[in-house]
């Protein structure tokens, strides 16, 4: 059970530190400077964990297992982040931006699994979308 929750307890944290460091970019600092030292730090901070948790085939070795993906996973990282931090800029709180995009991307990627992995359309699904659309309407009424 716990090799189950752990990883989605770490992306909770991880994400909720993300949103607090993503709206703290200082306000006249550029976005993608900003981005240039996080992803310096990810990096190093990614090649230390590789071998504090046994990467014993050696980083040469693993990237010549690489495909495409990586490759655009970094470009769109570069987004995400970057969509966050202009977004937190242009006036989005934190308690909001967060629950918007996920709710959007909840469907989005509803349609994605069950075009591109055959993942099952139910009724339950659809419904649960349309609860998270409702939802988005009540958190963005001003007043």
């Amino acid at each position: 059970m716990l090799s189950y929750i752990w990883p989605i307890a770490l992306i909770v944290l991880s994400n909720t530190v993300y949103q607090v460091c993503a709206k703290s970019v200082p306000e006249g600092m550029d976005p993608f400077a900003s981005l240039t030292v996080t992803y310096l730090v990810g990096a190093v901070f990614s090649g230390i964990l590789y071998y504090a948790v046994g990467g014993h085939t050696g980083l040469l070795k693993e990237y010549s297992r690489l495909n495409w993906a990586p490759v655009v996973l970094g470009l769109v990282i570069v987004g995400l982040e970057a969509g966050y931090i202009f977004a937190f800029k242009a006036g989005w709180q934190v308690s909001t931006a967060q629950v918007v995009q996920s709710a959007v991307l909840a469907g989005v990627l509803l349609f994605v699994g069950w075009l591109l992995y055959h993942e099952a359309m139910t009724w339950n699904k659809l419904v649960g979308i349309v609860i998270c659309l409702i939802g988005l309407v009540f958190i963005n009424l001003k007043g």
